[in-house]
């Protein structure tokens, strides 16, 4: 968590989000060797395709590398200028070898569209629009591709019922990944509430400035 509130990061999201900044999604990325499923592949894809914020010129994700990310073991490829197209179909990938779940993808995106692949040092970091389009290749390495993400808002966007809109099959996966989980915990999905919605507000954090009015 403390990574997200360094000046050296922060300056850069600034610039995206304003002076207000909500942190609303961590991850720690490792894309293994792919052991001949192609499975540590992700599609092309816009990152605003899973967020439930808007409007999109005021996020911005951050990808720091935590080892060298090369060609060869999957570093991140772009479509560059994308970043002023609309937010794209998504859906899942009917790939040989299949996709890991929830990776979706640009429905009619040809992959002879020219990118650039963006190789990166282990400490680099990558500020990406969420209407960019992007992804990763295989992993053809016998080594990971270790990286850590940060997705930030400025405190004056808002959420979107993502329900009725182009985002709907992910929300529905996700409601399933949800709905999974409580099973195992042995509980049922709540009669009131969004368990979709509550998942990305128990994320969200103030960095820096005023808080978010979805916080408040």
């Amino acid at each position: 968590m403390e990574y997200y509130k360094l000046p050296e990061v922060l300056k850069y999201v600034e610039c995206f989000t304003g002076p207000n900044i909500t942190l609303f999604s961590t991850s720690f990325v490792n894309k293994p060797p792919d052991p001949g499923t192609k499975t540590s592949r992700q599609p092309m894809h816009q990152d605003l395709y899973y967020l439930p914020y808007r409007p999109a010129n005021r996020i911005v994700g951050s990808w720091t590398a935590l080892e060298k990310a090369t060609i060869e073991n999957g570093c991140i490829s772009v479509l560059p200028g994308t970043h002023t197209m609309e937010m794209k179909e998504h859906h899942l990938p009917s790939w040989e070898g299949g996709i890991n779940t929830m990776y979706f993808g640009i429905l009619g995106f040809s992959p002879e569209q020219p990118r650039v692949h963006l190789e990166m040092e282990a400490g680099d970091t990558l500020f990406i629009h969420p209407l960019t389009i992007h992804g990763s290749g295989i992993n053809r390495t016998t080594s990971t591709r270790k990286a850590i993400i940060g997705h930030f808002a400025g405190s004056d966007c808002y959420m979107v019922d993502e329900w009725d809109s182009v985002q709907e099959n992910y929300v529905r996966g996700s409601s399933k990944v949800i709905a999974g989980k409580l099973k195992k915990l042995g509980k049922e999905w709540p009669k009131e509430g969004d368990p979709v919605k509550q998942k990305w507000l128990d994320k969200s954090r103030v960095v820096q400035g005023k808080a978010a009015s979805w916080l408040l």
